[in-house]
């Protein structure tokens, strides 16, 4: 295969989850942007060749001088986000629209979107179409073709079910072009998460990983009750305690979605989970003193929170690629709201090939095609 180098613009690029993947898959940056300043250490501290630059989108202007062959954008997905409150008129949700004005400054052969899978039932308040279809009909508009699909991260070799809505906009696309195609088998955490469990792997070298048994908690309980070392440490859920899901999990399924409220953790020694009446009339923090669901409360001899790094890996970020914040929450929003690293360098590879076969004048291949998702 050719050795072309194409280029890329990130925007909105987080803690460069997008912007790396695609780098691994063999493009050079030419910029990336974010507002976030935490974000912005983040990315200089790990790729200080990279031009990065802290700017909103609204205001940020592409140099002609610049113009990728690829701009990419992870725009805000709050306000489409099933973890959000979901409103239609929320600002952000026309974010989009920006990598558009941007897209008609440098015209780029192609455009890579990546939002949540909500696009696909929120309405886009000026028209009633649904958002997905609003953004391929936006894109149509600026003289591209539009390849969207969903994805399910754990066929793309990251260890969770997290749901992605990806858009793929060619100025031409190649012939037979198709978008990456799901693995047949699920990627479990084991891989990941076992030797960080279990003291496998060289800690002190690893940034971001600084375990300490000890969970404090109101619902939980360490009961340090004595035994057996080699007892295999389980991942558990310390939040979200209504769920209809078990909170010990298995290291041979993939994780739900990592995100930036659900805390995760881990539990050994005479574990327990079950489901316990909440005293909604006495108790502390009682949101709801009409429900009556049961909540999961957990005791082991021990329990700890995850680390960011054990997070980092389930998004599949290398051990290498520190973040930076001020506080634990700022490093747990860039590590929850970026785009898995596997995930984007299997799309950036699948864009690199269409963009060697352009440029060779060549098909794609036959392959899959896209099921319709509008009718």
């Amino acid at each position: 295969m050719s050795q072309s180098i194409f280029t890329v613009v990130g925007l909105c690029a987080g803690a460069g989850g997008l912007d790396l993947g695609f780098e691994l898959a063999g493009f050079q940056h030419r910029q990336a942007i974010d507002l976030d300043p935490w974000a912005i250490a983040t990315l200089k501290h790990n790729r200080p060749h990279w031009p990065v630059l802290q700017a909103d989108l609204r205001e940020f202007e592409l140099d002609s001088v610049i113009s990728p062959d690829v701009l990419l954008a992870g725009v805000p997905c709050q306000g489409f986000s099933l973890g959000g409150n979901r409103q239609d008129d929320d600002p952000r949700n026309q974010l989009y629209k920006q990598v558009l004005r941007i897209a008609r400054q440098g015209r780029p052969r192609i455009i890579a979107i990546e939002n949540v899978l909500n696009l696909r039932t929120m309405k886009s308040p000026e028209t009633g179409n649904p958002v997905a279809m609003q953004i391929t009909q936006d894109l149509e508009r600026c003289g591209y073709t539009v390849f969207h699909d969903i994805f399910k991260m754990c066929h793309y070799g990251v260890p969770q079910t997290r749901r992605r809505f990806v858009f793929v906009a060619f100025c031409e696309p190649p012939l037979g072009y198709y978008l990456p195609q799901p693995d047949k088998c699920q990627t479990s955490i084991r891989p990941f998460l076992f030797d960080l469990a279990h003291n496998f792997s060289p800690v002190p070298t690893v940034p971001n990983h600084d375990p300490v048994w000890g969970f404090k908690s109101a619902v939980h309980i360490e009961t340090s009750e004595p035994f057996d070392p080699t007892d295999c440490v389980l991942p558990v859920r310390f939040s979200r305690t209504a769920s209809d899901g078990h909170p010990i999990r298995s290291y041979d399924r993939p994780f739900p979605a990592i995100d930036t409220a659900t805390v995760w953790g881990w539990a050994q020694g005479n574990i327990r989970a079950s489901r316990q009446v909440k005293d909604r009339i006495n108790g502390q923090y009682i949101r709801n003193p009409k429900a009556n669901a049961k909540l999961w409360r957990i005791s082991a001899s021990r329990l700890r929170a995850f680390t960011h790094r054990e997070y980092a890996r389930l998004q599949t970020f290398p051990d290498d690629w520190e973040f930076k914040g001020n506080n634990k929450r700022s490093i747990l929003i860039q590590i929850g709201n970026a785009v898995p690293v596997e995930f984007a360098r299997r799309l950036g590879e699948n864009i690199h090939k269409a963009l060697v076969c352009l440029d060779a004048g060549t098909a794609f291949s036959s392959g899959p095609q896209q099921l319709a998702l509008f009718g």
